[in-house]
């Protein structure tokens, strides 16, 4: 009886659960997620659960829910092979785990090449900065990271390069390029990327720019470096260029100028009125490349070559061709224009090269100039540091003589001289000797083959390049002073050619061999200096200056990836 009770109070209650609009919300979710005991009820059903139960009725409820938790304690537990297909009735049949998640990095697959056309593919996120695919490549192959390590886009169609400045993102390089292209990631050094920072003055000539402020008397390098990188001040790049004219094939001498807001050229002469000023080209859309063969693919006056192209795919039409008389000038328009471009960022980069590719907002402009003070101040105090620390040790060296029972001093500096020449030509047949076969008859001649062919085998040796090629190895890694290459000499086979970057020109030095006693050296000075072999030559140079206009101090090489 209690049971048919219990069956009639439920077809009421469904009766009137089909009869109420409300309920029927509630039981088509309960059919459609779960349980419609899980709900929160109605409020008819709410009066309804106030209405006592018959007592029968709850002594049959209480049986049914303990034998039901006797039966659940009762089954073994067995692990569930899928728990990721296991959900809560209230939750979407897939999990979320299963879907990518909306901030995750998609990679790329992408292709970089070095100086001698070997190739290295890497797989890299769809953010990740030219600096850190050249972290990526210095850590992959052993280099040594002396922050000059640098990513260039090429493209040989146009006969066109740029450096890919250490906070763009490579992927969005790649994507400009046109899909017929075959344009290339070449990873090098490059000397002078941040060059500009330490030694502004070499950049900047004082016939090339102007100020708009007046000033009194020298600027001092921070100086100059504070009005490119301020956004109330600006400086003024001016002086003549070959202009292509659009869809010609000559080029024009006009008088530009570059201020912050973009380049200009007069229309009358050297006059900087604004009537006769026309607007030239932007940067802020478009990016600076320097021509790598401007008299042959563009018919160019000079190699001395730069353009600006738009950042979207372009023709060859859409380029705005330049050139300048010299390798100075051209760095000069092309260095201010990256400044004026990327401002306080490329700064950033100088001095934080590990930093992420944040900017650099307004607010830290002040501090960054009260830092870039502090580092030159701290320059210039740890090179006043460094000669009064050399001047003390060299006046507390004295010549001593070893050779008998008791060490003396050589007070006299002429005995001192030739005491020095003696050992240092002792040294090097003691050299000669090591590097012979060890006591053999020939160990003499054996000897001189072996220095003559041992330079073979340095990074800074480059076996038969030209004149030009030298010279192009050495502007693509950066005229800064004492960057430098060996090679042979296409004019006199038996001797070799010194190629040295100074004060922003090429130099080449002739090394001529001398035989002196049977034994052949080899000297820059017409003798009065003479090395065994090009090892001890160049290690000398390195750290004397000698007859060269400076101390050679970063060598091209040719890596392999």
């Amino acid at each position: 009886m209690t049971t048919s009770l219990q069956d009639g109070q439920s077809a009421a209650g469904r009766a009137a659960a089909r009869d109420s609009p409300l309920a029927t919300q509630v039981c088509g979710a309960a059919q459609g997620r779960g349980d419609a005991r899980d709900l929160v009820p109605a409020p008819w059903l709410h009066a309804r659960a106030l209405l006592p139960p018959p007592d029968g009725t709850r002594g049959c409820a209480a049986d049914r829910r303990k034998k039901k938790d006797l039966d659940v304690l009762e089954m073994p537990s067995i692990p569930n092979p899928f728990p990721e297909l296991c959900c809560s009735p209230f939750t979407s049949v897939l999990s979320a785990g299963l879907f990518p998640k909306a901030n995750s990095r998609k990679k790329q697959v992408i292709k970089v090449y070095s100086e001698d056309e070997t190739s290295r593919a890497l797989e890299v996120p769809s953010d990740i900065t030219a600096r850190d695919v050249c972290q990526l490549l210095i850590l992959k192959n052993h280099y040594i990271d002396d922050h000059s390590w640098t990513l260039f886009e090429h493209l040989p169609h146009i006969g066109l390069e740029r450096t890919i400045e250490d906070h763009e993102l490579v992927i969005e390089v790649l994507s400009n390029w046109g899909m017929e292209e075959e344009n290339k990631l070449y990873f090098r050094k490059n000397y002078a990327k941040y060059e500009f920072f330490k030694n502004p003055m070499y950049f900047f000539p004082e016939h090339m720019v102007s100020f708009a402020t007046e000033t009194n008397g020298e600027i001092s390098p921070t100086q100059i470096l504070q009005i490119f990188l301020s956004s109330s001040t600006y400086p003024e790049i001016h002086g003549f260029l070959h202009a292509k004219e659009q869809g010609k094939k000559s080029w024009k001498k006009i008088y530009f100028l570059l201020r912050r807001s973009g380049l200009y050229f007069s229309t009358k002469g050297t006059s900087k009125e604004p009537r006769h000023l026309q607007f030239f080209s932007e940067f802020g859309n478009s990016d600076i490349y320097v021509s790598l063969a401007g008299k042959k693919k563009h018919g160019a006056p000079t190699n001395y070559g730069f353009c600006f192209k738009p950042n979207k795919a372009g023709g060859p039409r859409d380029l705005k061709m330049l050139c300048a008389e010299e390798e100075q000038s051209r760095t000069c328009w092309v260095t201010a224009i990256r400044l004026l471009k990327y401002g306080m960022q490329l700064y950033q980069n100088y001095m934080h090269p590990y930093q992420g590719r944040s900017g650099c907002s307004s607010q830290s402009i002040s501090p960054m100039f009260q830092v870039l003070e502090k580092h030159t101040a701290l320059q210039e105090t740890q090179k006043m540091q460094a000669k009064i620390q050399r001047s003390i040790s060299e006046n507390s060296l004295v010549a001593m003589d070893f050779s008998g029972q008791k060490s003396r001093v050589i007070e006299n500096p002429t005995e001192a001289l030739s005491v020095a020449v003696e050992e240092g030509l002792a040294w090097r047949k003691k050299g000669c000797l090591r590097l012979g076969t060890h006591g053999s008859p020939t160990a003499s001649s054996q000897s001189c083959a072996t220095n003559m062919a041992i330079h073979r085998s340095q990074p800074w040796f480059h076996h038969k390049i030209s004149r030009e090629e030298a010279q192009r190895l050495i502007i693509q890694q950066g005229l800064v002073d004492g960057v430098f290459l060996v090679r042979d000499s296409q004019s006199n086979p038996k001797t070799f050619v010194l190629s040295m970057s100074h004060g922003q020109k090429i130099k080449h030095f002739q090394i001529i061999p001398v035989e002196d006693d049977g034994e052949m050296f080899h000297t820059l000075d017409d003798g009065h200096t003479r090395f065994t072999d090009l090892i001890q030559l160049v290690e000398f140079y390195q750290l004397n200056k000698g007859v060269l206009p400076c101390k050679l101090k970063h060598y091209c090489a040719r890596i392999a990836l």
